[in-house]
């Protein structure tokens, strides 16, 4: 991957920086949600910007990279929201949902944890 120079990447709510000055992005575990996803780390600047916009988002903004790649790791980090997103539902409300609407959230859970350490079989 080469990192695009000279280009201006948004960073969200009004934030932009330049490609080449960005030295690292981290997503945000605690405290995640709308406003908060990545914290960039900026050249010459002491405390790390917050983006409103995922890692992987502005870093298919920094670099030269397929768009399949970036496609893949998008859609892991989604299964990754999903799946700690489910991980979080208690057991009544699992039995309620699969009553009424029909959805195993505990099948799907498995299906994820699948994906995610890569025992898929089609």
């Amino acid at each position: 991957m080469e990192i695009r120079e000279n280009i201006i990447i948004p960073l969200g709510y009004g934030k932009f920086v330049r490609s080449d000055k960005i030295i690292a992005l981290e997503p945000i575990e605690e405290d995640r949600g709308p406003g908060r996803r990545t914290r960039v780390y900026v050249e010459q600047i002491g405390i790390p910007l917050i983006a409103s916009r995922t890692e992987t988002a502005v870093l298919a903004n920094i670099v030269e990279t397929p768009k399949e790649v970036m496609e893949a790791t998008a859609a892991l980090e989604l299964l990754h929201d999903i799946y700690d997103d489910i991980h979080q539902i208690g057991p009544m409300l699992r039995k309620s949902i699969r009553k009424e609407a029909q959805l195993d959230l505990d099948k799907i859970e498995r299906r994820i944890e699948e994906i995610l350490k890569h025992k898929v079989e089609f």
